[in-house]
C-alpha cells in the first residue's frame, strides 16, 4: 500500500512540474537581436574570466611545485 502511495505522490509531483514548465514556456518570448547580442557578450566574458582564473591558478601551482 505504501508503494502505491509513493507512486501516486511521485505522479502528482511530476504533473505539477509539467504544469509549471508549461506556464514558464507560455511567459517566455524570443529575444531581440540586441538582447541576444548582449547575452552572448556577457556569457563570453564570463567564460573568459573563468578560464583566466583557472589558468592563473594552474600557473601559480606550477610555480610553487617547482615544475
Amino acid at each position: 500500500m505504501a508503494q502505491k502511495s509513493a507512486l501516486k505522490s511521485m505522479w502528482v509531483k511530476l504533473k505539477s512540474f509539467a504544469i509549471e514548465c508549461k506556464r514558464v514556456l507560455i511567459l517566455t518570448k524570443k529575444p531581440t537581436k540586441e538582447e541576444f547580442r548582449t547575452i552572448v557578450k556577457i556569457t563570453g566574458l564570463g567564460m573568459i574570466i573563468v578560464g583566466l582564473i583557472g589558468f592563473a591558478m594552474q600557473v601559480t601551482l606550477q610555480l610553487f611545485k617547482g615544475g
